[in-house]
């Protein structure tokens, strides 16, 4: 990622509190994940939950992206 994408993301998590919530969110669910797949089996909840898990994760990111795009395109407007 670029350092000024970098320095966005910074910005954001001070200053925005919904790309705050969804990045918790995001890191949240994939230490969820992450705990899901250090075990050796899965009984068929588990599976379901890590599925839903991924997908609400997967979504989270996206938000962030959402959010990241258009501050990124205000921050290009205000420099022109």
């Amino acid at each position: 990622m670029a350092v000024k994408n970098m320095a966005l993301i910074e910005r954001l998590r001070r200053e925005n509190d919904e790309f705050f919530s969804w990045e918790e969110r995001h890191n949240r669910l994939e230490r969820g994940i992450r705990d899901l797949n250090r075990k050796n089996t899965l009984t068929p909840k588990e599976e379901v939950l890590r599925k839903n898990m991924q997908k609400e994760k997967l979504l989270a990111k996206d938000k962030m992206m959402e959010i990241l795009k258009i501050e990124g395109n205000k921050e290009k407007a205000r420099a022109k």
